[in-house]
């Protein structure tokens, strides 16, 4: 897949542009620390499927995606013992282009139905040597989702990993900012190595970010086209017309995944399709509300003020998730965690969403330490380390979230509050903007 002879290209292309960027960006951020590479193991050959995840479709579906370097079947064999595979199914294979890297065959498979809270077996492709499994979630609360924004390969996502590993979680929420490649693509398949013994267990629902835009001015003008093409989330099955931005519902949760880096104004496809979906929110099936987006629309550190995606995307669509009473908006871009209390329009509203940054999984870019003071009246925490969150939703009212700081490679919980449904509170019922 990756091809040699581009990868110096690409690496000056990522220093000049990188070192262009740290040349006009105001902040300092300290060291992060070493890049880490996952070659393709010894143990595979070219038929052999690698960088395996998984993602939700519907109610009791799971999407079974995996690269291979020679053309093979996109099949999947599946069953809830080891080595026995009752059901089988089939689905479509791409690939794409990217200046002069052309990469593997990537394997798209839904399977199900499945039943709730049950492991099964699977095996991709013509392959039955690597065997993998994976745990659905069940159908009805409690949930825990663990949430990571800004992830990219270093020893501290190593960290990280290890810790969302450990949580038992059911579903992992990325708000953005998934491999750090920056155009040098050989790198997202690094990344799919990384994450595979993670993603391949429990079902990954990402949205993109800044990073994930490779638009190369003449080269490549087309955005997204890696991400697009690796990790194929369930737009269309959400009504949406873009793998930008789509929704999904797990147990009693309904959530929201925004495209920062997509038309976003009164009047986009993105606007429709959000104004559409949230008229469908059925509260009595799914009683939490949330949304992710990369690029926060509430932020007191130095780094990313004054951004249109921050500022105008805030602007155009929190009318549309106040007026739904959103729970909790989560966000990344920014390398560091904040959290915030309630609030609408840039002030303290017990009616509006609560908003969360968590762009702080490990990326190659070090952290954002320098914060605007005296601290604003509506941010409640916040603290310039690495980390993950988890959000264990209880029932229909009560929720409780932790942020987990990576304290000397050891998840510290430096940060949680028990959180209350906007469903359940009168006062918010029939709010007017």
């Amino acid at each position: 897949m990756a091809v040699s002879g581009t990868f110096l290209v690409f690496a000056l292309f990522a220093f000049v542009f990188t070192h262009f960027l740290h040349c006009v960006i105001s902040y300092d951020r300290p060291s992060s620390r070493d890049f880490v590479s996952v070659p393709l193991p010894n143990d595979l050959d070219s038929s052999s499927p690698q960088q395996v995840h998984i993602s939700l479709v519907g109610a009791n579906k799971m999407r079974i995606s995996w690269i291979t370097e020679d053309k093979t079947p996109a099949k999947v064999e599946y069953g809830t013992s080891s080595g026995v595979y009752n059901f089988s199914a089939t689905g479509s294979t791409n690939s794409y282009k990217y200046l002069l890297y052309k990469s593997g065959e990537i394997h798209n498979v839904v399977i199900g139905p499945l039943n709730p809270q049950t492991v099964y077996y699977y095996c991709c492709g013509s392959n039955r040597v690597r065997e993998f499994s994976f745990r659905t979630p069940s159908s009805q609360l409690p949930i825990k989702l663990a949430m990571v924004g800004d992830l990219g390969q270093t020893g501290w996502t190593n960290s990280t990993l290890k810790h969302i590993a450990s949580s038992n979680y059911d579903v992992m929420l990325l708000p953005g900012d998934l491999s750090y490649a920056d155009f040098i693509q050989p790198l997202w398949d690094s990344f799919g190595r990384l994450v595979e013994p993670l993603a391949s267990k429990r079902p990954w629902m990402v949205t993109q970010g800044n990073h994930e835009v490779e638009k190369f001015p003449v080269l490549h003008t087309k955005s997204f086209t890696s991400y697009n093409a690796r990790w194929h989330m369930p737009f269309e099955e959400s009504g949406s017309d873009s793998n930008l931005y789509y929704s999904f519902e797990v147990s009693g949760v309904h959530v929201l995944m925004l495209g920062s880096y997509t038309d976003f104004g009164n009047g986009s496809d993105q606007y429709k399709w959000l104004e559409a979906d949230l008229a469908k929110v059925d509260r009595n099936k799914t009683p939490w509300l949330i949304a992710l987006v990369h690029a926060p629309w509430y932020n007191t550190n130095f780094a990313h003020q004054g951004e249109d995606e921050s500022v105008e995307m805030r602007k155009a669509m929190e009318g549309l998730l106040y007026s739904a009473r959103v729970d909790i908006v989560f966000a990344g871009h920014v390398h560091a965690y904040e959290r915030f209390t309630r609030v609408y329009d840039g002030k303290p509203n017990a009616c509006g969403s609560v908003h969360i940054t968590i762009g702080d999984g490990g990326n190659r870019e070090g952290l954002a330490s320098k914060y605007i003071d005296p601290k604003a009246e509506i941010s409640v925490f916040r603290e310039a380390s690495f980390g993950h969150g988890q959000l264990v939703v209880v029932n229909a009212s009560d929720a409780f979230w932790t942020w987990h700081r990576n304290d000397d490679d050891e998840p510290v919980v430096a940060d949680s509050v028990w959180l209350r449904s906007l469903e359940v509170d009168p006062n918010c019922k029939n709010m007017q903007i």
